[in-house]
């Protein structure tokens, strides 16, 4: 539990409740006609009532005391439609509201945020969350115009540090996947057969309910319910993916297979003190233990969970053998693969329900949707075990060379 006032052992960070949207196909699936706020919304709703509607709330709406959402392509204008999704949710004017990107790793960003400002005693209760509709802002939209920057100030800089750093930032997230390929001698086949294998894992998953406890529903203008996750495709195999062709380099071998879906969907994590927990008599479902970024060459971005995994477990005190899960983004099957095999890591712990190759990447949604997924499969394991404490990492890459991790500890059930 948290120590008494002027004790001088440390807060805990412990988050009661975490929930996504379905996972849905951008421009064609089941949620490609709502905007982010309705997603967004659909969230806080959700994690502060994860009974669903008419059930009481975990926590008031105005005991909230800071909330942070993750988003990537929204444009200037996302702030002031992330406000609008939390008013609109109950939660009053009175509690404050942040937004921020750090790309892939913006969902997860936003949970650190949170759990920091926990840990640092600025508040106690807070919601980190994370939202992208790639429906409604595409990813060649938003991206598709250079940056404001003085580019032959970038080059003679460049020319006189004696790098390609800040021209590689400009490098595509498909050219930078055939980058890992080449330079770790990745092949096509390998990438096509851990894809596959994220859809299997995904299909196996849904079937057997194992994303109902984390997945809440979305209402849509017409009364629609959209229950379930629609971009896994039961029995893709390595030879229907042989199929594809190279999408970024002719001669390559990352395809549209082999590579994450552009999705829409939202995620929202509840964290609060122990002590706060223990108060409100809630179920504390993992505790906050670590988080790191690191950076890694832009041109190579995708490595980024190969040297940010490592961080947060020194962070934690804890060797990677201690992990029970891993929850690595497939933002492509090149660096997905090629960080569990340089991080000599078991598959069977990695991913287990599959990944956003099978689920989709919705880029700001991401990291907390993470948080919730692994929460659950930890639980999992501990019932069926009958075991203590589990360990479980968040990771992901990073668009211009950055990877994430965090560290979270669940606990038995109904333990404290």
């Amino acid at each position: 539990m948290d120590p008494p006032p002027h004790s001088s052992a440390p807060r805990e960070a412990v988050i009661v409740s975490a929930v996504r949207t379905p996972l849905c196909r951008a421009r064609k699936g089941a949620l490609a006609s709502l905007p982010p706020s309705s997603l967004l919304t659909a969230a806080f709703e959700g994690v502060l009532c994860p009974g669903g509607p008419g059930s009481n709330p975990l926590v008031e709406p105005a005991a909230v005391q800071d909330i942070a959402v993750g988003n990537v392509l929204a444009p200037a204008t996302g702030c002031v439609t992330m406000r609008m999704a939390q008013l609109a949710a109950g939660i009053p004017h009175t509690v404050p509201m942040s937004t921020l990107n750090r790309q892939c790793s913006s969902g997860l960003q936003a949970c650190a945020h949170i759990a920091n400002a926990i840990l640092s005693g600025q508040i106690e209760i807070g919601i980190a969350s994370g939202v992208e509709s790639m429906s409604t802002h595409s990813m060649h939209a938003a991206l598709g115009s250079p940056p404001d920057v003085d580019f032959d100030a970038v080059k003679r800089a460049q020319e006189e540090l004696g790098n390609e750093d800040a021209m590689d930032c400009l490098v595509s997230m498909g050219i930078t996947s055939e980058n890992v390929s080449k330079k770790y001698g990745l092949g096509r086949k390998r990438l096509d057969a851990f894809a596959a294998e994220s859809h299997r894992r995904a299909a196996a998953a849904q079937k057997a309910g194992r994303f109902r406890d984390e997945i809440i529903p979305v209402t849509l203008p017409d009364g629609t319910v959209v229950t379930e996750d629609d971009g896994i495709r039961e029995g893709t195999t390595v030879e229907s993916l042989a199929k594809l062709r190279p999408v970024f380099d002719p001669n390559g071998s990352t395809t549209a297979g082999n590579a994450s879906q552009m999705t829409d969907g939202a995620s929202a994590v509840l964290l609060m003190t122990r002590t706060e927990a223990m108060r409100r008599n809630l179920p504390v479902l993992a505790v906050w233990r670590s988080f790191s970024v690191v950076g890694v060459p832009p041109s190579i971005m995708g490595v980024g969970p190969a040297y940010a995994i490592p961080e947060a477990l020194s962070r934690a005190g804890l060797a990677k053998e201690d992990v029970e899960v891993y929850e690595i983004n497939e933002a492509f099957a090149s660096q997905a693969s090629w960080s569990v095999e340089e991080l000599g890591l078991d598959m069977a712990r990695v991913n287990p329900n599959g990944g956003a190759i099978a689920l989709g990447h919705p880029l700001g949604c991401t990291g907390a949707r993470q948080v919730a997924g692994i929460i659950q499969e930890l639980r999992r394991r501990q019932v069926k075990r009958r075991g203590g404490s589990k360990y479980g990492v968040v990771s992901m890459c990073i668009g211009t060379g950055m990877g994430a991790a965090a560290v979270l500890e669940v606990p038995a059930p109904n333990v404290y």
